[in-house]
């Protein structure tokens, strides 16, 4: 197991995170990597630390743009520079566990799949974890991840010896580019496969674009009828789901639920505790109430859509 692969990592002021993110792909436990680290014109010295960290490990390629053009384009000219088979996500204030690489890769080839995602865990600004665990369904199509969305880039791994690279680049848009690539990449015909394995952390950045909650719900709305396209009733019911998920966060953060219970959704029965709202929109995951742990039943409210398969299942 000596594929290479490409980590793609945009940055733009991230000198707070930048150095944890990188030596977290230093620690891994598979040595088989190169990671393209994009500065988006960054006016602080994110730059010189990921220079400095690349003199000292040649793995490691710093590409400095002149100006500033968003996540998409960051991630689309690091990954026109890469160089391996599989390609990985890690956004520049975000941290993957020391088998991350190993064990996805391992998992990837020994399914065959070419497009995963690992479970992952919320931490807070300072690294401190939330207690929110959002973990895979064992498989998601299109129509389930418009259901669900519980995909997050620090989780996903693509496999270019099986899907066309064309379809990893990201949309040329400021936000929901990366729920955008992955849609694109369902939409033809690729199945996502989850590991249950918690091996990520997603940081919940209280300055990070997803921390507007009217930008995250016109951006879903933006995603469902300008990028999707999809029909105007479809459209309501996905984004009600999302608005009902936004609406229980609500209710119940902060309580956690009793040991091996979980808090009832709005509008479905309770054991369901459904997807994460924000994964919907923000392009950063979202999270079920403190010590929760999100995982969604193999039957969802997808089912319940007309034309929508349940969850988990291919629409090939």
């Amino acid at each position: 197991m000596n594929q290479l692969v490409s980590v793609i990592t945009p940055a733009y002021n991230s000198r707070q995170y930048i150095r944890q993110a990188i030596q977290s792909v230093q620690r891994q436990t598979y040595p088989h990597w190169e990671m393209i680290v994009v500065d988006d014109a960054s006016t602080d010295d994110t730059c010189a630390i990921v220079a400095s960290m690349a003199q000292c490990d040649a793995r490691i390629r710093l590409i400095r743009l002149s100006a500033n053009g968003g996540a998409a384009t960051a991630r689309n000219i690091a990954m026109d520079a890469a160089a391996g088979r599989f390609i990985a996500f890690l956004d520049a204030d975000d941290i993957w566990l020391p088998e991350k690489l190993a064990r996805q890769v391992a998992f990837m080839l020994a399914s065959g799949c070419g497009f995963s995602c690992t479970s992952y865990e919320v931490i807070n600004d300072s690294g401190a974890p939330l207690h929110k665990t959002v973990r895979m369904l064992a498989q998601v199509d299109y129509k389930a991840f418009l259901m669900n969305n519980l995909l997050q880039t620090v989780g996903i791994m693509v496999d270019l010896a099986a899907v066309d690279k064309v379809l990893a680049h990201m949309p040329d848009m400021r936000r929901r580019q990366d729920a955008a690539t992955w849609l694109q990449i369902l939409k033809a015909g690729h199945v996502c496969h989850g590991m249950p394995d918690v091996l990520a952390q997603y940081r919940r950045a209280q300055n990070s674009l997803s921390s507007n909650r009217y930008r995250a719900v016109s951006g879903v709305w933006y995603l469902y009828r300008k990028v999707e396209r999809l029909p105007l009733l479809f459209s309501i019911h996905c984004f009600i789901r999302y608005a009902a998920l936004a609406v229980w966060k609500r209710i119940y953060h902060g309580a956690a639920p009793e040991s091996g219970k979980r808090a009832p959704l709005p509008m479905q029965g309770a054991g369901d505790p459904a997807a994460s709202a924000d994964a919907a929109v923000n392009g950063k995951g979202g999270s079920a109430p403190n010590g929760a742990d999100i995982q969604m039943p193999p039957q969802t409210a997808a089912s319940s859509a007309p034309g929508v398969q349940p969850a988990g299942l291919e629409s090939r």
